[in-house]
């Protein structure tokens, strides 16, 4: 498992993380180098006005892991990022030398999938469509990632660029997909190109159809 230590951008005390879902991410406690952690506390809410410690939140359960023991281990660890971990994050610690300290940062944590958009919605064949690969938030740990493309499932290219064009035409259909260098197996939901025979004289035979678990629609390509 790949592990991504991030710092955020910080802004008056708050440290704002982007992070794709389904990844991991790593957030550091900041404490004086001075001093010996002998005990930590992550929380994004309270419980009967006492922060509720992650470790004993269902829906972290097997997802959370953290250390208080050094400044060094002083880190949040969570895996398998996911819509509903989006809130924002208090650390308090206690050291050798003193009792229950509030941390002075809080991080808020973003959570974003990629998919792929395709415009324009309507487009005559021989015309030009472009594929964007899109996220909601700039990831932290890969502000500038390389995209990567596929087609039926291949590899097709690579690139810095986010997005893919390619002049529409007849004849079978085509899936395209995108993913993030260092993410490889976090792709897109498939966004597929194809022929549709039974569309009213008013539209060509070409479809935009979106698939992923939850949803299946066409966008009807206008002749």
């Amino acid at each position: 498992m790949t592990w991504h230590c991030v710092s955020g951008v910080l802004g008056q005390n708050t440290v704002m993380i982007c992070a794709l879902k389904e990844s991991s991410v790593e957030l550091t406690c900041p404490v004086p180098s001075w001093t010996q952690v002998t005990e930590i506390v992550w929380y994004n809410q309270r419980l009967n006005h006492k922060p509720y410690d992650l470790r004993l939140d269902p829906k972290y359960e097997g997802r959370v892991e953290y250390h208080g023991t050094t400044e060094k281990d002083c880190i949040l660890r969570i895996t398998d990022l996911r819509q509903s971990d989006i809130a924002t994050y208090y650390f308090r610690y206690k050291t050798d030398k003193s009792g229950w300290k509030f941390g002075s940062y809080r991080f808020t944590l973003s959570v974003t999938d990629l998919q792929v958009k395709v415009t324009p919605d309507t487009v005559a064949e021989g015309r030009s469509v472009t594929l964007t690969c899109s996220t909601t938030c700039t990831l932290t740990d890969n502000p500038n990632p390389t995209y990567i493309w596929y087609k039926n499932g291949e590899d097709l290219f690579s690139d810095s660029s986010p997005q893919y064009q390619y002049s529409v035409s007849r004849g079978g259909s085509d899936s395209y997909s995108c993913a993030l260098r260092g993410h490889d197996k976090l792709s897109s939901p498939k966004v597929t190109v194809g022929e549709c025979g039974d569309l009213p004289p008013e539209f060509s035979s070409l479809t935009v159809n979106r698939l992923d678990i939850f949803s299946k629609f066409r966008v009807l390509i206008y002749k």
